[in-house]
């Protein structure tokens, strides 16, 4: 598994406002992609190194949301919400992520479910509204190593899936 926090062709007219994360994941897509999409999954493993979040509603369809609170390892909340605009499984998702409903100051993120043989490398593109939010989601809250540390969380969930899944199997062989 490996991450990159530089990915493919940068379209110049955001690339000042844009943060791009990728990791190869060690799992087919359609794994991947339904970790990413079920609320069930997502509370497992959504968020940076000791972060843990609580859903207060979940509706993952086109013009659907996540509402859902983000707790910091030093006690703070962080009220999240997620719009979905564009769903196409198991290839990609398009989202607004902000604060609220309403926030300026969302961001919009494309993320990629690329088949790479029996992994999947997930690439992560976020377009910020202005270069200042961008660089103040950077430097003040780490949004580059957060990133990374979601998707390495997101490797580790499918991983531990992959490997009950694996186990369950095996069990079933043995009773035959």
């Amino acid at each position: 598994m490996t991450t990159s926090s530089s990915g493919g062709e940068r379209d110049h007219t955001t690339a000042a406002r844009e943060i791009v994360i990728s990791r190869t994941i060690g799992a087919p897509r359609e794994l991947v992609f339904e970790a990413f999409t079920q609320v069930r999954h997502l509370s497992r493993w959504w968020g940076p190194e000791g972060f843990s979040t609580t859903t207060r509603s979940f509706e993952f369809r086109v013009g659907g949301t996540w509402d859902f609170v983000m707790h910091g390892p030093d006690g703070t909340d962080y009220q999240e919400w997620i719009t979905w605009r564009e769903i196409v499984p198991p290839e990609r998702i398009t989202l607004v992520h902000g604060e609220s409903r309403d926030d300026p100051n969302a961001f919009e993120s494309a993320l990629t479910f690329e088949p790479a043989g029996e992994e999947t490398r997930v690439v992560m593109r976020t377009v910020f509204p202005t270069k200042e939010l961008r660089d103040e989601a950077v430097e003040k809250y780490h949004a580059i190593e957060g990133g990374e540390q979601t998707l390495r969380n997101l490797a580790d969930y499918v991983a531990e899936l992959t490997r009950n899944e694996t186990t369950a199997q095996r069990a079933e062989g043995a009773e035959s």
